[in-house]
């Protein structure tokens, strides 16, 4: 007991400095493994979240692909399809050049002044078809393609907010299939419902603009190229602004309701659905200052592509002028191709081309408020 109390004494200093050190070490090895520990959970946490972002983002954009395709290969083709089959209704000439056939073999059918009325009623009908089948497909493959957009934006957002919630991607308040589904089926209502207004209005447009021309008047690719802008100025000028849209979409109290509630308020009136907001959205790009630049700069570029197909119809005599009446042919032989299937025709090709249109949709699906 003595000897211990000896080496006590003699090696106080050392045990304790010496008990320090390894309680020390073991302290910091204690501190490094469990640091080692932490680090390691979180590069774990931090793989399983970038594995989850990867498969969001995945799926995602399988989605919005998806919604993509439908409306590129179904929606629009079907939507296009139908108002030829509407405007070939409405406007069928057939009748009239059946009987001015008739009236040049057999001249005794018809009289001077029946003759000359009915040349009066293909020449304003001709080009009536001819300027309502271009404006309507230029503005039914603008219409889709904000659609398709818009529902890209809403995926998009449901998924953030999904996320942010630490909801699981099936827990997302994804818009469901039947509001996807009827905001799709929307881009019929042009055709079935819009038309009859629709050409009523660009009728009277065209009347207007071609009274003052007869059918002895020599009209050169210049002269046609103006009228044709002529009537698209004034039908879109015509009436209240943006009073075209009522021919796209339908108008509805709710939208209007949920249109005017403020936008720092997060709450959806309650007989709100997702497919109200969906149409509210379209009717407020519909009507915003930069869609109007974008149809104007479109309407420009199928009206060029138009005039170079009657050129190339009319060879080098439509260069240097031809009467209005040999005019007629071409413009109704022209007018079937405007609304030709989407993936045959050259003029929705050139729509979505133009480059800034291209970027008006980049914009738009970019331009997501915060979820």
């Amino acid at each position: 007991m003595l000897s211990l109390r000896n080496f006590w004494r003699r090696h106080r200093r050392k045990i304790l400095v010496t008990a320090g050190v390894v309680g020390g070490g073991y302290f910091l090895y204690k501190l490094y493994s469990d640091y080692g520990r932490r680090v390691a959970d979180l590069e774990k946490q931090l793989e399983r979240q970038r594995i989850n972002d990867e498969l969001i983002k995945a799926q995602l954009q399988a989605h919005f692909e998806n919604v993509q395709r439908i409306a590129e290969t179904a929606t629009l083709p079907h939507a296009i399809h139908y108002l030829s089959s509407r405007i070939e209704e409405e406007l069928n000439l057939s009748n009239l050049t059946e009987r001015l056939l008739q009236g040049k073999g057999q001249p005794n059918t018809l009289s001077s002044s029946e003759k000359l009325e009915l040349w009066e009623r293909l020449k304003i009908l001709s080009f009536t078809r001819m300027v309502v089948s271009l404006w309507a497909v230029t503005m039914l493959s603008l219409y889709v393609r904000i659609q398709v957009n818009i529902l890209g934006r809403h995926i998009y957002i449901d998924t953030a907010r999904g996320l942010g919630s630490s909801y699981s991607l099936e827990d997302a308040d994804f818009i469901d299939r039947d509001s996807e589904q009827n905001f799709l089926a929307s881009a019929d209502f042009l055709a079935s419902s819009g038309v009859p207004l629709f050409i009523s209005n660009m009728q009277a447009v065209v009347a207007e603009v071609l009274k003052e021309k007869q059918l002895r008047d020599v009209i050169n690719t210049t002269g046609l190229h103006e009228t044709v802008s002529q009537i698209l100025d004034i039908f879109m000028s015509a009436g209240s602004p943006h009073h075209w849209i009522e021919y796209l979409m339908p108008e509805d109290a709710r939208f209007s309701k949920l249109a005017k509630t403020p936008s720092n308020d997060d709450t959806v009136p309650s007989d709100l659905t997702k497919f109200d907001q969906l149409m509210t959205e379209t009717r407020d790009v519909l009507s915003s200052a930069e869609f109007g630049d974008i149809v104007e700069i479109s309407l420009k570029a199928v009206v060029g592509a138009l005039m170079e197909d009657i050129a190339v119809q009319s060879g080098d005599s439509l260069t240097s002028g031809m009467p209005l009446a040999r005019l007629l042919p071409r413009v109704i032989q022209v007018a079937p191709s405007l609304v030709d299937e989407p993936r045959k025709s050259r003029f929705i090709q050139i729509i979505q081309t133009v480059p800034d249109v291209e970027l008006f949709f980049t914009l738009l699906y970019a331009n997501a408020p915060n979820p």
